[in-house]
């Protein structure tokens, strides 16, 4: 049986894929749900997340939103043509969704901005170590691991639920209500681009390391692409619960979350 993979079906069908990257996915759905279904984003949705819980969220994330243009950067470094299509195919992919992610910062700032979060204090304020950890992993895979492996737990993971949680927010108008009106249109942006912008990204992603990697790869690439993606889904979920706050003690809630990876050491 040929090795090699090439895509025959729908982009957006998970069918479309190797068995060993179905089972993958299905094997990380319960992570990827705990991240887009957090309540850090219920609450958004409904409109009663508390401020400061707000500002930690987008303080806590500016790194990894600042960064993820590099992250890709990193990624590209690494793309050699005469390794064969999946490389050609991650280097167009990351060259041309660089710049549009460098849009994203500025859209972040303007986020925050909406909340009364200044620039200099959404580059120097407080940020978690749960939210730390997730930049030092994904600047940590990308510098460091193989390219499907780095692609999977930032463009396929991070970017794949980070659509789908800015698609849910987005359902209701009980958020946007809540910015004044000569504000709420630069102060949506970010989360309007991610909720639409995302579609297909994700899935180009995935058809990337299928490609990469193909039908048979070795069990050592399939550990590391799933041991990858669960990294950085548990590590997102920690930092969300690190955002909410107990407004009596005007301190981060926690919350003992089995499974989710110690710090990394640098």
């Amino acid at each position: 049986m040929e090795s090699s993979f090439v895509r025959t079906g729908p982009l957006i069908a998970l069918s479309s894929y190797p068995q060993w990257l179905q089972e993958i996915v299905s094997e990380c759905d319960d992570a990827r749900h705990a991240v887009v279904a957090h309540e850090i984003f219920q609450q958004m949705h409904a409109g009663v997340l508390p401020a400061l819980a707000m500002r930690r969220f987008l303080g806590s994330f500016w790194p990894v939103i600042e960064q993820f243009p590099q992250y890709m950067a990193m990624n590209l470094l690494k793309v050699q043509y005469r390794l064969g299509v999946g490389h050609a195919m991650a280097r167009k992919y990351l060259i041309r969704n660089i710049r549009v992610e460098q849009n994203h910062v500025e859209y972040w700032i303007d986020w925050s901005q909406g909340h009364g979060l200044s620039r200099d204090a959404l580059i120097c304020g407080w940020r978690s170590n749960s939210a730390d950890a997730l930049s030092h992993w994904c600047w940590h895979t990308c510098e460091r691991d193989p390219l499907a492996i780095a692609m999977a737990a930032t463009n396929y993971a991070i970017e794949g639920a980070t659509g789908e949680w800015a698609a849910f927010v987005c359902g209701s108008s009980a958020y946007e209500s809540g910015f004044p009106i000569d504000v709420r249109k630069p102060a949506m942006k970010w989360l309007r681009v991610h909720a639409h912008y995302d579609d297909t990204h994700p899935w180009e992603a995935l058809e990337i390391i299928a490609t990469l990697l193909g039908h048979r790869p070795e069990a050592r690439e399939v550990v590391n692409v799933r041991s990858a993606i669960l990294k950085s889904y548990q590590y997102m979920s920690s930092a969300f619960e690190d955002c909410l706050v107990d407004e009596n003690r005007r301190a981060p809630r926690r919350q003992h979350r089995p499974g989710v990876p110690a710090l990394l050491a640098h």
